[in-house]
């Protein structure tokens, strides 16, 4: 495929809009002091150049223009003659490094934009509002606070140093203001790197109250005699540079540029001026790469897919899209005849470890079918097997069962020496072709989850960047995107091959990276090889056996619930004295805050009050209708994720839901769940506990829940060592009872209900961190009486407030806190001045003792109880894994004697300072057994 793009830019082909001046600068600074053998400062190249390369990779772009400064004065000069002044002269290191990006940039085939008079925002402002009014998206490659006044629906920013992206939301979350304020936010917090003036002592927080209250800097300026304090006499004094202010910080949009947008897509590459400047700057990689052929640029793989006839994806022709960062020499084979196989099956037995992967029809794992298999034996060297590619002109390939079968002895033996990444998936594939996938050693997945749950998405395209500085093929690549992406048995054979074969070397290589970091980390090596690795088989047994549902039931409780909802909305409108929308703030907020009154209690960036949910939960403390409009929202949720979708999901051959359990999400060590989500069906409410009656045991057998009784507080208990709190369990006392004792100071037996409720809320709120005010809300008790409350619970239970106090320092002196099991929460935040991301990560510096501790033991019970099951032949199954409980479905006649072992199993998974108790009941539906 030429590199020169089309003409016709696909719509779905963003423009790419480089500032190379910021990212010249972020690259100087970044970048370790690289130079060539003469001497010539290399760094702040390299890094822009891979960004570009970077930035080609992710977005496939036609149109991608990079834009610098032009040398001399601009009009801000004019504007304001000490813009800029407090700028330091580049340094002659940098300096020395423009000329030759410059012709990297030409020479790699980059249109390149210089414009005199103004800076490089504004050509990218101008170019952002044509691409714009053309329909197409725009992404911003850009480091520059600023830019941010150029994001809509339309424009995105992206800076690949940081990995961060930048919608509309995305700067409301960062900056407080949305993007058309952002102007007026920079007038007023001024910028010292720019030297614009802005108020003396307004900061980001102030300039946001400010803009929320009067909408606008120009409000601000009329209402600046109602602003108080020395802040107010600074706002006034500051009064009239800010209109200058203002202009020096507003992009321009309508700069005369030399060339039309659609003038600007990306050119052919000048391989050999470009061969001779990788030689000189001694890139060597990039140029071995333009020496064995390859593009300088990432190849786009999958154009064929979306309607570009110049695409590489059906011929295979073209170098990887992804991976041309990666220095090792890459040995990929396609296997078409048995002798090839037989000649890797021997390899792969003989092999210490192997890496192994499946492609497939689907995602879904009922469904998928393998269309080809892939393995490697050693870095860089993997090979594809492809069976039921199926496209016109498709090769002949090998009979899927026949390989399967030559492989069977190699996947259902107890070598230990297969490798895979997010393996059960494979595991549960295979089953479908009635291969049972035992021979595993190890899951990338979960050694990188296990290393650091916090640090990054555990994906393999996400851990080949981070531990290997390896950019792999990704799945849109080959197959395109949207409504036209192929399944995996529609793409090109060649194509496809390359795919699955990275797939498995780079899995290979990711263990051989992490592997020794686990082996380092003696406790973490122990929690990944006896929790987790024996854990993605159980769970792959509770996926595939999944849980019977009763459709019917659902319909009717379906036309109950619409009942409810239907009478819900109509007592809001009684309430609201007409018809709205219950699911528009707009309307919500003219009806609480213009007509009803009511108090505001926050305001949104744009200055209108706030209808959110926490909001609406605080108005419903005194008001019925944010309570119904709240109760609305719940029971229509409830209708859509449960009552509609579940009858959706029963599989068609097994006649049961099969949800997906994710290992490596939660950072706490928690398992979630997906397809359905089993973990947010409330227990609290008549409707959640209806819909948990759908969930029935198959004729003739029952469910049996086992649920650990208050295990957090039993886990602070043991972590804090408190004696009152470790004394309460021991005795088997009701623990919030005795804590209301304690607090309240009367006689356990003497304790009323409404002590009881109080006491619970503490005992469950300070593990998760609740303060005063939240306590106080909860309750329903002015501040200072909850503040009293926890004063008195940290008297007569020291042993917590201690722990609590140790945990907090340990979790700063060392940025991570560990379970029982040595299980390892990282807190990146734990030292942050920003003071309210500084209290969240000290919270959960509390609580994720206690909740991962919590995972981790229901895991080994999960592990101990399926293998009991198996090994003594039991009639029963582990059928779900919900928080703390175990559902299994049982043989009528066995409830008894399994729900004994069960119980006992889960009671040993631990010996902590206080006892564990397991409540277990039984029943036809899931209801019933609670």
């Amino acid at each position: 495929m030429s590199s020169t793009a089309k003409s016709d830019t696909a719509t779905d082909s963003p423009v790419i809009l480089v500032d190379g001046s910021a990212y010249l600068y972020r690259a100087f600074h970044a970048m370790p002091p690289l130079s060539n053998a003469k001497g010539q400062p290399t760094g702040a190249i390299y890094g822009v150049v891979n960004m570009l390369r970077k930035l080609v990779a992710d977005y496939q772009p036609s149109i991608m223009v990079v834009v610098f400064d032009a040398s001399g004065k601009t009009f801000r000069d004019d504007i304001y003659t000490e813009y800029k002044a407090n700028r330091a002269r580049m340094p002659d290191d940098m300096r020395s490094q423009i000329k030759p990006l410059y012709e990297v940039v030409e020479k790699m085939g980059f249109p390149m934009l210089i414009v005199d008079g103004v800076e490089a925002d504004d050509v990218i402002g101008t170019l952002s509002v044509q691409a714009t009014r053309a329909g197409l998206k725009t992404i911003v490659s850009t480091g520059d606070k600023d830019m941010a006044q150029l994001v809509n629906e339309q424009v995105t920013l992206v800076n690949t140093m940081t990995n961060t992206v930048m919608d509309v939301e995305g700067v409301i979350e960062k900056f407080g203001v949305p993007p058309e304020q952002i102007i007026d936010y920079l007038a007023l917090v001024g910028d010292t790197s720019d030297n614009i003036p802005g108020v003396p002592s307004c900061g980001p927080k102030t300039a946001v109250k400010w803009l929320s209250a009067h909408g606008s800097l120009q409000g601000v300026i009329d209402n600046a005699d109602a602003i108080k304090g020395k802040i107010g006499e600074k706002l006034r004094d500051s009064l009239a540079h800010l209109p200058m202010s203002q202009d020096l910080a507003t992009i321009r949009l309508d700069v005369e540029l030399p060339q039309k947008l659609e003038d600007l897509s990306i050119g052919e590459p000048d391989v050999e001026g470009l061969g001779a400047l990788y030689q000189e700057l001694e890139f060597n990689t990039w140029s071995r790469e333009l020496a064995e052929g390859k593009s300088p640029l990432l190849n786009r793989r999958a154009r064929e897919a979306n309607g570009d006839e110049d695409g590489d994806a059906a011929t295979g022709n073209g170098d990887a899209a992804a991976g041309s960062d990666d220095s090792v020499d890459r040995q990929y084979e396609t296997v078409f005849t048995l002798e090839e196989l037989d000649r890797w099956i021997a390899e792969l037995e003989a092999a210490e470890l192997f890496a192994f992967d499946t492609e497939t029809t689907s995602l879904d794992y009922m469904q998928a079918e393998v269309v080809g298999i892939s393995f490697a034996v050693a870095e860089g060297r993997a090979a594809y097997v492809p069976l039921t590619h199926d496209y016109e002109d498709a090769p002949e390939q090998l009979d899927r069962e026949q390989v399967l079968e030559r492989l069977r002895p190699l996947l259902e033996g107890k070598q230990r020496n297969l490798v895979g990444q997010h393996i059960k998936y494979d595991i549960n594939v295979l089953r479908n072709h009635g291969i049972e996938l035992v021979n595993v050693a190890h899951d990338t997945m979960l050694e990188s989850y296990v290393l650091d749950s916090t640090a990054t998405r555990h994906d393999m395209d996400s851990l080949a960047k981070k531990y290997l500085g390896v950019s792999t093929v990704k799945f849109e690549d080959i197959a395109g995107k949207g409504k036209k992406q192929l399944t995996f048995n529609q793409i090109d054979v060649e194509a496809a091959s390359h795919y699955a074969a990275e797939d498995a070397d780079i899995t290979l290589r990711l263990h051989q990276a992490l592997w020794p970091k686990l082996c380092a980390e003696a406790t973490l090596k122990t929690l990944y090889e006896d929790i987790e690795l024996p854990a993605l088989h159980v769970l792959s047994h509770i996926e595939c056996t999944g849980v019977r549902i009763d459709a019917d039931m659902l319909a009717k409780q379906g036309k109950v619930l619409a009942a409810t909802i239907e009478q819900v909305k109509s007592d809001a409108y009684e309430d609201a004295g007409r018809e709205f929308n219950l699911g528009s703030p707009k309307q919500i907020g003219e009806i609480f805050f213009n007509e009803k009154q009511f108090p505001i209690i926050r305001k949104t960036p744009k200055g209108q009050p706030s209808t959110a949910e926490d909001v609406l939960e605080q108005l419903a403390l005194d008001y019925p209708l944010p309570k119904l409009i709240l109760q609305h929202r719940s029971l229509t949720k409830l209708m859509s994720t449960y009552i509609e979708k579940l009858p959706e999901q029963i599989d068609p051959g097994t006649h049961r839901v099969h949800t997906s359990y994710n290992q490596a999400v939660a950072s706490t060590g928690r398992l979630s769940s997906t397809d359905p989500n089993l973990q947010n069906i409330p227990v609290r409410t008549e409707e959640g506990r209806r819909i948990r009656e759908a969930f029935i045991a198959e004729k003739g057998y029952r469910l049996l829940a086992a649920d650990y009784s208050q295990i957090e507080l039993r886990i602070m208990a043991h972590l804090s060592g408190d004696e009152g709190l470790v004394t309460a369990f021991e005795q088997g006392l009701d623990v919030h009872r005795a804590t209301a004792a304690e607090v309240f100071g009367v006689p356990l037996e003497a304790v009323e209900d409404d002590q009881r409720r109080s006491a619970k809320a503490i005992n469950f709120g300070l593990i998760y961190g609740m303060s005063a005010f939240g306590l106080a809300k909860q309750l329903d008790i002015p501040r200072g009486e909850a503040q009293s409350y926890i004063n008195l619970y940290f008297e007569r239970y020291p042993g917590v407030k201690r722990y609590m106090d140790e945990t907090r320092a340990l979790a700063k002196e060392q940025g991570y806190v560990e379970t029982v099991f040595g299980r390892r929460l990282y807190l990146p935040d734990i030292n942050a001045r920003n003071a309210q991301m500084r209290n969240y990560a000290e919270r959960t510096a509390i609580n994720a003792p206690m909740q991962g501790t919590a995972a981790d033991i229901i895991k080994r019970a999960m592990i101990d109880v399926d293998d009991w099951l198996r090994k003594d032949g039991i009639d029963a199954r582990i059928i779900m894994q919900v928080h703390d409980e175990l559902v299994l479905e049982v043989k009528a006649g066995e409830l008894e004697s399994v729900g004994e072992q069960v119980s006992g199993l889960m009671v040993k998974a631990v010996t902590l300072k206080v006892p564990l108790e397991v409540d277990v009941g039984v029943g036809n539906s899931w209801e019933e057994a609670h």
